[in-house]
C-alpha cells in the first residue's frame, strides 16, 4: 500500500510544524504526528513531555486527541516524523490508541527530516491487535 508523495505531503509538513512546538525539555526527543481521517480531515499532535514522564502525552495520542475533538472518528493514514536517525514507530501504548480509530490496512508513514523512511500498515505494526471483536461487538 502506498500513497502518492503529493497527498502525503500536507501531512508531512503538519506532523513538521507540530514537532517543531513539541515540549520535549527532557529528552530533547521531540514528536510530530498527522492523522488523515475517512472524511480527508487532518489532524496534528506533538508530544507534550511531563517532568514525571508517566504523565506524557505522545504525539500520535496528541493527534487522535485533536481528531476525537473535531468530531472524527476514523483514521485512514498516520505520519510520524521524527528528527532522529533511525525510524520511530509508534509505541505499544499508541499503536493501540491508533487500532481503536483505524483498521489493520491503515497507511503508517515513518518520516524523518528527509521525508518518508518506511510505509507499513498498522497490521503490521500491531498484529493480532486487541479490539471490539473481543467484547463481541463486529469490526468496523
Amino acid at each position: 500500500m502506498s500513497t502518492p508523495m503529493s497527498t502525503l505531503e500536507p501531512m508531512i509538513d503538519l506532523a513538521r510544524r507540530a514537532l517543531a512546538n513539541a515540549h520535549a525539555p527532557y529528552s530533547r526527543f521531540r514528536v510530530g504526528a498527522c492523522v488523515r481521517t475517512a472524511s480527508g480531515q487532518l489532524h496534528a499532535g506533538a508530544n507534550v513531555e511531563n517532568v514525571s514522564y508517566g504523565l506524557t502525552l505522545c504525539a500520535e495520542s496528541a493527534a487522535i486527541a485533536a481528531m476525537v475533538t473535531a468530531g472524527d472518528r476514523e483514521i485512514v493514514e498516520v505520519v510520524i516524523v521524527t528528527e532522529g536517525a533511525e525510524i520511530c514507530p509508534p509505541c505499544g501504548r499508541c499503536r493501540q490508541q491508533l487500532a481503536e480509530f483505524a483498521g489493520a490496512g491503515a497507511g503508517v508513514y515513518l518520516c524523518g527530516p528527509e521525508g518518508v523512511r518506511l510505509n507499513t500498515t498498522l497490521g503490521e505494526l500491531l498484529p493480532l491487535a486487541f479490539g471490539p471483536e473481543a467484547f463481541g461487538t463486529p469490526p468496523r
